[in-house]
């Protein structure tokens, strides 16, 4: 090779922005049980297919740093951003490096967004985002500024919402800015010594709030149940794993993967009716094997979404979960269901609704919690599918919350079927004969010879309520031995794939 002087300085440049240029730096972060932002990335992308923007950025601090200075300790600004293969699919990645200004948001930083955000939306490439970081940085000084609220990196960040799928990963402090490129993402998957914030300690502060250390500002422990995060993951390394898992559900149909015995379906549901059962092992024997991958699992967990693979078709799952609330749908159980339908929907994502529902729950505290708008946004979301919804009836359907989980009917999905032992009906069983029968109990003055009648006409009402009743007059399109369940999903979808695109998004106006 010549020793050509500009070729020298470029490679002494390049060497200064890797890690290996910052050895106390990134001694620190391993200490602190971090990694760095480029051993995220190289662990996240295909090998060699990176291709970084902005790598000779520095912070817009010339006025009281030095030159050098800058170069050696705020490489790319802090933001580490560009274009690779995952999955080996096209894909964007952006990670801000905690180990230079606390991962804080810079002007140049800023520009590199927005040509980044720019580019995805030319180029619809699903993104990921590395978003660990304290927000605005106050202490840069290149750029006259006020306010600096005419940067336009959350704007056109959050017009991506609806354009492709992005995954934001967050391990440790995301405060204020960080947070909401975090919050702006269709999915987030933090570590569990994860904080995010709108504000951080010294916005808490500033506001008069009192001091809060940073760890307690919004830990996993409420951010978990309050469903902002969709998985929590023990450490990177998990985090990189699951964001390229679910990355890879927007990406397309796969090889089928291995296939759990399927006639354990038929004894998984308890022979008593009232008896709750975990809905997971349901959905992991339907799904290909090892191809699951549940969200937000502690924020409404009387309603499950998961998104998986069923003979290597990449779908959502919607389902009941008896073992809490008995499966009923909550004010918050809708918002999560509602929301979940309309990101399978954005992306073309079939649904799998699995039904073992009451109906919404009722009463005063209930209502409290807006229920009325909130359970009907399922409703709305659901009119407005164009993807393929297959429903499974597997114990109870009743009410305007089997509606619900049906997209609105029992004809609205491409097929509707139940199990051998399911049971439909307008409302729960017993409280159909309480409020059809009020009249005739109240006259029994014997409590035990009432409840002995209320047993025995919620008996008959069983009966008459059974699935295969409901198929005898097409309320329903069929019933199935629960084996039989994965091929039924398997050859609707295929059939419902043969039509091509789906037609454009139907626009609504969210119920809440």
């Amino acid at each position: 090779m010549t020793d050509r002087p500009d070729l020298t300085e470029l490679l002494r440049r390049r060497a200064l922005t890797e890690d290996a240029a910052r050895p106390d730096a990134v001694e620190r972060r391993h200490a602190a049980g971090g990694r760095t932002a480029r051993e995220n990335i190289a662990e996240l992308v295909d090998a060699d297919s990176f291709v970084e923007y902005g790598r000779f950025a520095i912070a817009a601090q010339r006025r009281r740093r030095d030159l050098d200075d800058l170069i050696a300790r705020t490489p790319a600004d802090g933001l580490i951003a560009g274009t690779a293969q995952v999955n080996g699919k096209p894909c964007a990645v952006l990670s801000y490096d905690y180990t230079v200004l606390a991962g804080t948001q810079g002007y140049v930083g800023h520009r590199k967004k927005d040509r980044l955000f720019e580019l995805i939306e030319r180029m619809r490439l699903p993104t990921i985002f590395f978003a660990e970081g304290g927000g605005g940085r106050p202490g840069d000084t290149d750029v006259p500024t006020v306010s600096s609220l005419e940067t336009r990196a959350f704007k056109l960040w959050a017009a991506l919402s609806g354009v492709v799928p992005r995954i934001a990963i967050v391990k440790g402090r995301c405060f204020a800015g960080n947070a909401v490129i975090a919050g702006c993402s269709d999915l987030i998957v933090a570590t569990a010594d994860t904080s995010i914030g709108m504000g951080g300690p010294a916005m808490i502060a500033g506001g008069r709030l009192g001091d809060v250390e940073p760890d307690a500002v919004g830990p996993i422990s409420v951010q978990a149940p309050n469903g902002v995060v969709d998985v929590v993951v023990a450490d990177e390394a998990e985090a990189v794993a699951v964001a390229k898992r679910l990355l890879g559900y927007f990406q397309g149909v796969t090889e089928p993967g291995a296939v759990a015995d399927q006639n354990a379906l038929r004894t998984v549901i308890p022979e008593l009716a009232r008896r709750a059962y975990p809905i997971k092992p349901v959905i992991e024997t339907i799904a290909d094997q090892g191809c699951v991958t549940f969200l937000r699992e502690k924020f409404a967990a009387e309603m499950v979404t998961a998104l998986a693979r069923i003979d290597g078709r990449p779908v959502g799952v919607i389902a009941n979960n008896t073992m809490v609330m008995a499966g009923a749908i909550t004010a918050a159980a809708a918002d999560k269901a509602a929301r979940f339908l309309q990101l399978c929907d954005t992306f073309g994502l079939p649904v799998v609704s699995l039904i073992d529902c009451p109906g919404y729950m009722v009463g005063p505290a209930a209502e409290a919690e807006a229920l009325v708008r909130r359970a009907s946004r399922m409703l709305v979301a659901g009119a407005a599918l164009r993807v393929p919804l297959v429903a499974v009836v597997l114990r109870r359907g009743y009410g305007l919350g089997a509606q619900a989980m049906t997209g609105g009917s029992l004809h609205e999905p491409l097929l509707t079927v139940a199990w051998s032992g399911a049971h439909l009906g307008p409302m729960g069983l017993e409280g159909a004969v309480r409020l059809g029968m009020r009249k005739e109990l109240e006259a029994i003055s014997d409590d035990a010879e009432r409840e002995q009648r209320v047993a025995e006409a919620t008996a008959a009402m069983e009966e008459n309520a059974r699935a295969l009743n409901s198929a005898q007059i097409f309320e329903i399109d069929d019933v199935i031995d629960p084996a039989e369940t994965r091929g039924l999903i398997v050859a609707t979808l295929a059939a419902a794939a043969a039509r091509g695109e789906l037609p454009p998004p139907r626009r609504f106006v969210d119920t809440w």
